[in-house]
């Protein structure tokens, strides 16, 4: 087996694996957690988003998604740029529209979970992961609120996952999951 060392600046190295950085990642997961748990907590109170009833919410957020892949009509064709393009409302009539209970739960029980894995520190670069990958759909679907905020601090919550979920679950899991996949995990 061949061994490669790469080099990393005391900058990088400092946030993405010293244990001295966790504290902060500690601060930066909470707010994330917060901000998803508290996302779904409301929407599984509510029987257009959770339940046998759920979709209409989605169904609505859908129609305005696409209501913009259109420009105002006194916009050039040139100078138009919509909010939301033609692929990704096609993904949203096609494939989400009809499946929107399963889309809706689904929505719910993910912010539920990242928020949860956030909070607790398990799992933290996985819920990073969708915690990111959620909003970027929200961003597609042309609803920007806190979005870009969630992207800019799950992007380095993903690169420093390593030391982020240290001040939680992570902790223990990984050294035992390690043990158990060694095969597997690096």
């Amino acid at each position: 087996m061949t061994t490669y060392t790469l080099e990393q600046s005391r900058f990088a190295h400092f946030f993405t694996a010293n244990k001295a950085s966790a504290p902060l990642w500690f601060v930066i997961r909470l707010y994330l957690g917060y901000e998803f748990l508290m996302a779904g907590w409301e929407k599984l109170g509510s029987a257009a988003w959770f339940g046998s009833g759920a979709g209409a919410a989605l169904t609505g957020f859908i129609h305005g998604a696409v209501a913009k892949t259109v420009c105002a009509p006194n916009i050039a064709a040139a100078a138009c740029h919509p909010d939301v393009q033609m692929w990704y409302a096609s993904f949203l009539q096609n494939a989400v529209l009809p499946n929107v209970t399963v889309w809706s739960n689904a929505v719910v029980i993910g912010e539920l979970a990242i928020g949860l894995g956030l909070i607790v520190g398990l799992f933290t670069g996985v819920a990073a992961f969708f915690a990111f990958f959620m909003s970027l759909n929200f961003l597609f679907s042309g609803a920007v609120s806190v979005n870009p905020i969630i992207i800019i601090l799950a992007l380095p919550l993903i690169a420093s996952r390593r030391v982020a979920g240290y001040w939680g679950l992570d902790r223990f899991a990984r050294p035992c999951l390690r043990r158990k996949f060694h095969r597997f995990i690096s």
